[in-house]
């Protein structure tokens, strides 16, 4: 199947007020700024950033396939009569290609932000949405200054429904990106302690959160946490800035979308819940009440977007944890099974409790342990050795056999553990991999978490490794007869 259309020369060059230094004509059917991911007929913009300037990569994008780049001034290894549009600066050239983006789509959007959980939740939506019809969704986490204008830039002008993530660790970004994106309906997943280093309380995270409501379309949506101790707060602002539906989700008995009950399976959660007055069941592939509840506020976004309530449902049980945040993988060792949870991804307070239980609720065969595996949380301020030490509670109530830690601020969780759940401390990721390794048997599920920078990627990848080396070891099998 050909590629859809998604920008012509013309339109590019009206949108990002460029010049062609010579008159030619092309057709994209993608956009990229990273020379590495260009596909054929993607239209290539060199951006500038503080460790890379992608002018260097122009002649690789275009040896990729590029029809087109955005420039501000001609790369090396280029000829001069290459598809090139010169403009003075390429992010504001990428700010205004999103902007045309989304201006010239008739797409119903829904916009997702939270400190935790909203990249799950987009992709969430993104099924559920699209069993009703054509739906568009930010890919992985582009959800900042630059990915945000991209994922726009890259939105489908046919799109029914377009999804968006937005992230932020600053006061005052959500605005810029909030009137940028437009949503017709804006979920925010829940307020946690997260970025309490630039945060002088969790209050001022609400409020900062709050800013996705100031691009909101004429008569959106806003959907919120019922649950959620700031509800109040987000809701309060919500009418301030004239947002006229206002829709709760979770346990609370006023939640417009409830969840009445949610019971961990074999493969996953099995959740009952009343959505706008209807009782509805809905199945999970993972579990815990964390991404049930995720998924119960993507519900209710969903209908309140347009979208088919039962194709959502059903939608739904084909989701899964997107990588490195909490699916579970079967590894193969040299004693029989065990059972990896790859967390690694990204880590905050409220993220390691919720994985806690999780893990806790895990039914591990005879002999085997629930292990965790944890790094450092980052962004926390002043509040970090508290906030690190204060894991220990959820650890005992869960009933997790063995810990192990790296990092500065996970010394402090490693010392309020009683003797017998200390498994192994370590500085770095890269020490801490061969004690999980050394000690991690058949039978044992191990959760893997820590913030993004603590690369907690190379415990995982040791595990995995672990097994992979056993599967390579074993003689093939033999035919029977």
């Amino acid at each position: 199947m050909n590629a859809q259309l998604l920008w012509q020369a013309e339109d590019v060059m009206r949108a990002v007020q460029g010049q062609h230094l010579h008159e030619q004509s092309w057709n994209a059917t993608g956009v990229s700024i990273d020379s590495r991911a260009v596909t054929p007929g993607d239209l290539f913009i060199a951006l500038q950033g503080p460790a890379h300037d992608g002018h260097d990569y122009a002649a690789a994008a275009f040896a990729a396939g590029a029809v087109a780049a955005i420039v501000a001034r001609q790369p090396s290894q280029v000829e001069r009569n290459a598809p090139l549009l010169f403009v003075d600066d390429t992010f504001t050239g990428l700010q205004q290609l999103g902007q045309a983006g989304r201006q010239r789509a008739e797409t119903q959007i829904v916009a997702v932000t939270g400190s935790v959980g909203k990249t799950g939740t987009k992709d969430m939506l993104r099924l559920m949405l699209g069993s009703t019809a054509d739906t568009y969704a930010s890919l992985g986490g582009l959800n900042n200054h630059w990915g945000v204008p991209l994922s726009l830039a890259r939105l489908p002008p046919a799109a029914r429904f377009g999804v968006f993530e937005l992230g932020m660790n600053h006061a005052g970004e959500l605005t810029a990106l909030s009137r940028m994106v437009q949503p017709h309906v804006a979920l925010i997943t829940t307020v946690e302690a997260v970025h309490l280093e630039f945060f002088d309380t969790v209050e001022k995270i609400a409020d900062a959160k709050a800013e996705i409501f100031v691009g909101l379309m004429p008569k959106g949506a806003a959907i919120l946490n019922r649950d959620n101790a700031h509800y109040a707060r987000l809701a309060a602002t919500a009418k301030i800035l004239g947002v006229g539906k206002i829709l709760g989700f979770g346990r609370h008995a006023k939640a417009e979308a409830r969840l009445l009950d949610c019971t961990a399976t074999a493969d996953g959660s099995l959740c009952m819940a009343e959505i706008l007055g209807r009782k509805v069941s809905y199945r999970l592939r993972v579990a815990g009440e964390h991404l049930a509840l995720n998924a119960l506020g993507a519900l209710l976004a969903t209908v309140t977007a347009g979208g088919d309530l039962d194709a959502a449902i059903a939608a739904l049980e084909h989701f899964v944890q997107p990588k490195g945040r909490g699916l579970p993988q079967a590894l193969t060792l040299a004693d029989g099974q065990a059972t990896l949870i790859d967390e690694s991804y990204n880590a905050s307070p409220v993220a390691v409790r919720a994985a806690i239980k999780v893990l806790g609720q895990s039914l591990p065969p005879p002999g085997g342990r629930r292990i965790l595996a944890l790094a450092d949380m980052r962004e926390l301020g002043a509040t970090a050795p508290a906030l690190h030490a204060a894991l220990a509670e959820p650890i005992i109530e869960n009933k997790i056999d063995r810990v192990y830690v790296c990092g500065e601020m996970m010394r402090h969780l490693f010392d309020a553990l009683p003797p017998e759940l200390q498994g192994g401390y370590a500085a770095d990721s890269a020490a801490l991999a061969p004690l999980v390794m050394r000690d991690f048997k058949a039978g044992d599920i191990i959760t893997v978490k820590g913030s993004l920078s603590m690369n907690m990627r190379l415990v995982v990848n040791a595990l995995k490794n672990l097994s992979s080396e056993h599967i390579a070891q074993e003689p093939p099998a033999q035919r029977a007869g």
